[in-house]
């Protein structure tokens, strides 16, 4: 498990980081990376969106774009800090702190859950992956960003003792035991580093 791979850890780091954020995330993660991400979903307008690890913000203003119905998750209150400053505190997203492991909401409540940069700092991703499947209705979508596995074994070990990396195997693995279906994979990334996120689209069961 790597070091930031604790939450207490990852708070930590988002303290920090929070400062920055917004102006290193689209050398990582861009807004064209994100509406691709956004195309792999059925939304609709009024449907019903959970965000977690929301965040800044970032993925939460593509939503938006899509349906009013968008809620933020997310355990830093550091990053949340910066999405009120943008889209403001309680409207028109509703914003919780939170735990990916430990959703507030009730069994059944969202028709989408997104999760982008927050997956790599999950202890027990499948853990989590279920609780999203507890809250997202019968068929309704899953889309989890997280980090590609480097291909240089050596950028795989120094990878892997900071936080989660994993390829479509692995999140075949793990989406599949969380009990998912109609499981995809696409690698995104910006044109300097183009394979650098693994995006996972999948469907709880009806």
């Amino acid at each position: 498990m790597g070091v930031l791979e604790n939450k207490r850890r990852a708070r930590l780091f988002y303290k920090y980081l929070s400062q920055v954020y917004d102006r290193v995330n689209p050398f990582i993660w861009n807004e064209e990376m994100r509406e691709e991400a956004i195309g792999m979903l059925d939304i609709e307008e009024g449907d019903r969106v959970l965000d977690v690890g929301c965040g800044t913000g970032f993925a939460t203003e593509g939503l938006l774009e899509r349906t009013e119905n968008v809620h933020g998750l997310d355990q830093s209150v550091h990053q949340m800090e910066k999405a009120w400053a943008k889209l403001g505190k309680h409207d028109p997203v509703q914003f919780a702190r939170g735990d990916a492991e430990r959703l507030p909401y009730q069994t059944d409540s969202f028709d989408v859950i997104w999760s982008s940069g927050s997956i790599e700092y999950w202890p027990h991703p499948v853990t989590a992956l279920r609780e999203f499947r507890r809250v997202v209705k019968p068929g309704g979508q899953v889309l989890v960003v997280g980090p590609n596995n480097p291909k240089n074994s050596l950028a795989q070990k120094v990878a892997d003792a900071i936080m989660l990396f994993y390829d479509d195997e692995e999140a075949d693995r793990m989406f599949s035991e969380a009990g998912y279906e109609a499981i995809e994979h696409r690698l995104m990334g910006p044109s300097h580093k183009p394979n650098i996120a693994i995006v996972t689209a999948a469907r709880a069961p009806e």
